[in-house]
């Protein structure tokens, strides 16, 4: 996720008594912290000898800055401060040549640092059934823009929802109307309190590419070539699928490894998981581009529920899943470590 600085223009310009024209001030009062300060800039109009800025923030800090140049000059004076909001009061004095009485102007304004604005979205907080999800916000809500696109091409949702303030971590909502097809694509662009901005894409789907699934020998995780024609099979209906949903973002191929129950369970593992390596592989090597990932979960998620020690066949199986993030698991025995192949 990025925040982008949306820079404000605060005019601060008030006529010196000894020329008004010789100067404007102006301010840049937000910035967003490692991509620069609040700076305030100092325009030369006319000839001068210089000028000095004196100022008192809000948190009692002194700050004093100097400064010179020809007419059509531009000084940006950077205004290092904290993260956070503060006041300034203070005065700028400019000299004139020739020896003419000073002139000054006082300075009042306020200034902005923000560090990184974060959204976050919990996978859980994804309601496509209930077409509506959840965030929070790590400053202030404004308001969000938010655009739901379905399968069929169709926009099932496109426009703001404003949170009037809502306090930074509230839980806030968005919801769309029933619309044709599957929701392939949700974009959120959240707006804090100070117009910065930070934006989350959402692809809240997968796809499960039915198989045959490979016999290995027991015991054993290479594939036997009278196995590989099932493989074949599977890598034409996963280019497929590929070609189907890679207009909507780059995929990625996730292999899942199981077993039954006979044997021990840090055995079924590492068979598992060497199995699914297997696979990752071959496909692989067939010419897939996509990332392809593998993991082995043994015998601990059984499509069939059965006792220690029973060969069932409907436990040793794979799973292959296109997604476009980590996808989401039903009963997952331990949060999958993602190797490629």
């Amino acid at each position: 996720m990025s925040v982008r600085l949306l820079p404000l223009l605060a005019l601060l310009g008030l006529p010196l008594p000894a020329s008004a024209e010789a100067i404007r001030v102006s301010l840049e009062s937000k910035a967003a912290l490692g991509e620069g300060v609040p700076t305030l800039v100092i325009h030369i109009e006319e000839p001068i000898d210089g000028f000095e800025v004196k100022l008192k923030r809000s948190d009692g800090k002194a700050v004093e800055l100097k400064g010179g140049g020809k007419p059509g000059i531009t000084r940006r004076l950077a205004l290092e401060q904290p993260e956070g909001k503060f006041h300034y009061e203070g005065e700028l004095t400019v000299r004139f040549p020739g020896g003419a009485e000073p002139g000054s102007m006082p300075l009042s304004f306020d200034t902005e640092l923000n560090g990184p604005l974060k959204l976050e979205v919990r996978p859980e907080d994804v309601d496509v059934p209930g077409r509506k999800l959840r965030f929070t916000l790590s400053r202030p809500a404004a308001k969000t823009e938010v655009t739901v696109k379905m399968d069929t091409g169709k926009t099932a949702f496109a426009g703001d929802v404003d949170f009037k303030g809502a306090p930074a971590g509230t839980p806030l909502e968005v919801k769309w109307l029933p619309a044709e097809g599957k929701v392939m694509h949700i974009r959120l662009r959240a707006y804090d309190t100070s117009d910065f901005y930070t934006g989350v894409d959402l692809y809240p789907w997968q796809v499960d590419i039915p198989h045959e699934e490979v016999t290995f020998a027991s015991g054993r995780s290479d594939v036997p070539s009278a196995e590989k024609g099932k493989l074949d099979a599977s890598y034409k209906s996963i280019t497929e699928a590929l070609n189907k949903y890679g207009r909507w973002a780059s995929l990625r191929l996730y292999v899942l490894g199981h077993t039954d129950t006979v044997g021990s369970t840090n055995d079924n593992r590492e068979l598992s998981l060497k199995r699914a390596k297997s696979i990752a592989t071959y496909f692989r090597q067939r010419g897939l581009k996509v990332p392809v990932f593998y993991e082995g979960f043994g015998e601990q998620s059984p499509a069939v529920p059965t006792p220690d020690e029973t060969a069932e066949a409907g436990n040793r199986r794979a799973e292959y899943i296109i997604a476009v993030e980590d996808p989401s698991l039903t009963n997952a025995p331990f949060a999958p470590r993602w190797r490629k192949p």
